[in-house]
């Protein structure tokens, strides 16, 4: 495991593969994933082997087809959801090349975290490569503002890479919080276990569209913070799968935390993995008010597109 204040200047890759096995977030099948050392200069692909070809694609920002409640690349027939934690987990555990094979149309959601797949990236180890790495270093800031969210995302010049992140939320329960990672190496401590999380009154309006059909107190943080009807309550915690023994009346979090700021923690390691799919190591500050996928996947775009060297 490479632990360093300073991040490695050559490429690494797993020592060894591993594999994991979950339901998916949204579509609630079962799922393998299966992640495997890769040769220098591979960067991170991904590959649909339950699919004619098995179509192999770099997991790349100009892949990105939807943002809502995930990330999701798509090219022709081929395409994988939520792919957001486990590319989080590589960048910050500095596997720069591996080959990541799914048998279904999105990753394990597992427990709605990176600790997981952080987990067994330190259990294989990894092996430095004789390449040296691609840093993208900037020559000037860069902004994106996003109007209809009012969100925005800054990226400025810096000698080491470090997130700052602050969230808003219309709620009672979750307003406002900040996270910050000053350096990969807090990763694990301070972000790799910070859950996903949907507020109760979204959950019927996903369910009905489609989305959430595995999502569950195990892999989720979930608020309530509009007051519903005991029966109403009660029929809503059945459809995550789990009865709660509580008075309706009784408004916050339906789930124990990790961390007093747990939501905006894992807006950060969300906001890692979408910025991992510009596919190079970042020496940059990079400062997020409101982040979401839709917000995350433009500006990895847009960074790719300045072509900052």
């Amino acid at each position: 495991m490479l632990q360093q204040n300073i991040q490695p200047t050559l490429q690494h890759t797993l020592r060894e593969s591993f594999e994991l096995e979950g339901k998916g977030l949204h579509t609630g099948l079962r799922l393998r994933a299966r992640f495997s050392p890769a040769k220098a200069g591979f960067g991170v692909q991904i590959c649909r082997i339950d699919l004619p070809d098995k179509p192999t694609y770099a997991a790349s920002a100009l892949y990105v087809s939807a943002t809502e409640r995930g990330t999701v690349l798509k090219q022709g027939d081929w395409g994988v959801s939520t792919i957001e934690h486990a590319m989080s987990a590589l960048y910050a555990m500095s596997v720069d090349n591996c080959l990541i094979e799914v048998d279904g149309p999105e990753m394990p959601i597992l427990d709605g975290s990176a600790k997981i797949y952080v987990e067994q990236i330190v259990r294989v180890g990894l092996v430095e490569q004789q390449t040296e790495r691609t840093f993208l270093r900037l020559k000037e800031s860069l902004t994106l503002r996003n109007e209809q969210t009012g969100s925005w995302l800054m990226l400025e010049p810096a000698e080491h890479f470090s997130v700052q992140v602050m969230v808003s939320f219309d709620s009672c329960v979750l307003g406002e919080q900040k996270a910050e990672l000053a350096d990969l190496s807090d990763y694990v401590a301070q972000v790799a276990s910070a859950r996903t999380f949907c507020f109760v009154r979204e959950v019927e309006p996903l369910l009905k569209r489609g989305y959430i059909k595995g999502g569950d107190l195990k892999n989720a943080v979930v608020i309530y913070d509009e007051q519903l009807e005991q029966v109403e309550f009660d029929k809503l915690a059945d459809s995550l799968g789990q009865s709660i023994n509580r008075d309706a009346r009784e408004l916050g979090y339906l789930t124990d935390l990790k961390f007093s700021n747990e939501p905006a923690r894992h807006k950060l390691l969300d906001l890692i993995g979408d910025i991992a799919l510009i596919g190079r190591p970042l020496l940059a500050r990079l400062t997020a008010y409101k982040p979401g996928h839709t917000s995350n996947t433009m500006f990895a775009k847009q960074i790719l597109e300045a072509h900052v060297s």
